[in-house]
């Protein structure tokens, strides 16, 4: 299941000051909750959609809702909260877990597939469906792209939101750990 955050912020002045917080300490923090498995947050490249965006992979609808999700700084962003416009949160069912975007490359997020990404460049789709939270968009459709020339591409395409990655896709080291025994 997939957690996404969209949001925009409003004061140029404290934006850099809010962007290491979330970046440096409340991205990491959220990683660590129990049901969490992956977090990496991306900034807009185009108009019309919010500027930032986290998606988190997590067990299920129940971990967002826990103590120690609010503990540890979920649904909260303290001193910033008044400079964060245009918020939305939602739970996506998915088949895979959040793919690692790499700063080589770009997420491309639309409300259908786009077949010409598919057929002709490739790329594969990853398809999410709303099941909590805002529950909107209710479907979204995924693709990672080679920067160099996905930026062309998906900047022809209307509908579509293009985002870059701010940080590196962080792993609950408990899942890590997990992973690596046999």
């Amino acid at each position: 299941m997939l957690y996404t955050v969209e949001c925009s912020y409003n004061d140029p002045e404290s934006e850099e000051a809010w962007n290491e917080f979330y970046s440096l300490e409340k991205l990491p923090s959220l990683v660590s909750v129990t049901g969490f498995s992956t977090s990496q947050r991306f900034r807009a490249l185009k108009p019309g959609c919010p500027v930032y965006l986290a998606i988190h992979t997590v067990n299920d609808a129940k971990v967002i809702t826990s103590d120690e999700y609010r503990l540890k700084g979920g649904g909260n962003f303290s001193l910033w909260q008044a400079n964060i416009t245009d918020w939305h949160r939602n739970l996506y069912e998915c088949e895979y877990p959040a793919p690692a975007v790499s700063s080589e490359e770009i997420l491309l997020f639309s409300s259908q597939p786009i077949s010409f990404i598919e057929t002709e460049l490739g790329y594969r789709a990853l398809e999410m469906q709303a099941s909590g939270l805002d529950k909107f968009p209710e479907r979204r459709v995924a693709y990672i792209l080679e920067r160099e020339n996905g930026v062309q591409v998906a900047r022809a395409i209307l509908d579509a939101y293009l985002y870059e990655p701010l940080t590196s896709q962080l792993q609950n080291s408990v899942k890590a750990n997990q992973r690596r025994k046999p």
